[in-house]
């Protein structure tokens, strides 16, 4: 306590015993100064007194990676209107290609004061990124919640779709149609949700008597260029269908193939992951399995708000069932030529 007053102290040009009576609300200080007490307990990374944060601690941060995959704004809309029933203001913060980093954002949030914090396809997931900021929300014990897998030992609560459920359900549809060379098109290989649905693939096609060799597996950025390369990679190697991580990975692999002369579904299916906006209405409409965005964002508010209200809860991850959607991106496995 009293290094956190000489720091706050000297930062400002004051008498300790005028920062003191800042922070127990004693009289004899004035607006300016009191004001700016505040706002170097903010700058140094101190916490203000609960009682002094006023409506400031209303406000929770929405870290997202980017904006472009349609899923991110659908996660962001449903769970600040979750947000805002409960009387918070969201903060959304998205990484850009400017340098505003997630870990820059969480300084800044910090500095805020927020209640709490929501990741949703944050580092966490990641086992080789930086995961320092992360160490800081712990050590302030700041609620937070991440959505979609993260690495063991953050301590985190977390609310995820259950991507063994849906390689089961993608796979089986792809298996049905009578393909037996599925390509499986994923993220980068430290990435946790890839890695789950690397083996929740591999335990399927071990079930159903197909191989699953490594040529049939690509990785790849988030992204529909880099999706695209990849899926190059998997029709050179002869698959006929091809499941992939994410929507816009999808548009990728339906890109190459196009690119490569081949028809969709006539020559090879793509199936999709999250049920992004607007899927239903591209060229074919794609089949994908659909992420339950809403029932899973209310559920991690109601994790959040039970941390700012000081309530326990558990820490094990909140698996939630998706959806097979089927479109006009599959279709039965070509006759041999």
């Amino acid at each position: 306590m009293s290094k956190r007053l000489a720091e706050v102290a000297k930062k400002v040009g004051v008498s300790e015993a005028t920062v003191s009576r800042v922070l127990n609300e004693k009289p004899g200080v004035s607006e300016p100064t009191r004001q700016a007490v505040l706002t170097a307990l903010d700058v140094l990374g101190y916490e203000r007194p609960s009682k002094l944060r006023g409506e400031r601690a209303r406000l929770v941060g929405l870290v997202l990676p980017e904006l472009q995959n349609p899923i991110f704004p659908a996660f962001a809309e449903v769970l600040s209107t979750a947000l805002a029933q409960r009387g918070f203001t969201p903060v959304l913060c998205t990484q850009t290609d400017a340098g505003v980093s997630e870990a820059d954002y969480v300084d800044l949030l910090l500095q805020q004061q927020v209640s709490g914090i929501v990741f949703v396809g944050g580092l966490y997931a990641q086992e080789d990124a930086p995961h320092e900021h992360y160490g800081r929300l712990a050590e302030r014990r700041l609620p937070t919640v991440l959505v979609n897998a993260s690495i063991k030992g953050l301590g985190f609560p977390c609310v995820s779709c259950d991507d063994t459920v849906a390689v089961e359900q993608a796979m089986g549809h792809l298996l049905s149609l009578g393909h037996t060379r599925i390509g499986i098109l994923i993220g980068p290989p430290d990435h946790v949700p890839s890695q789950r649905k690397l083996a929740a693939a591999r335990a399927v096609a071990a079930k159903a008597g197909v191989a699953l060799d490594a040529e049939q597996i690509a990785h790849s950025l988030y992204s529909l260029e880099g999706a695209q390369a990849s899926a190059m990679r998997l029709l050179e190697a002869g698959v006929s269908g091809i499941l992939c991580a994410s929507d816009p990975m999808a548009l990728g692999a339906i890109r190459a193939a196009k690119r490569a002369g081949l028809g969709v579904p006539k020559d090879v299916s793509v199936v999709g992951f999250d049920d992004s906006a607007l899927m239903n209405l591209i060229d074919p409409p794609l089949t994908t399995v659909r992420q339950p965005i809403e029932p899973m964002s209310r559920m991690v508010i109601e994790l959040l708000v039970n941390q700012i209200a000081g309530k326990g809860l558990s820490h094990d991850e909140l698996l939630f069932e998706p959806e097979l959607v089927v479109r006009g991106s599959t279709g039965p496995v070509p006759t041999p030529r």
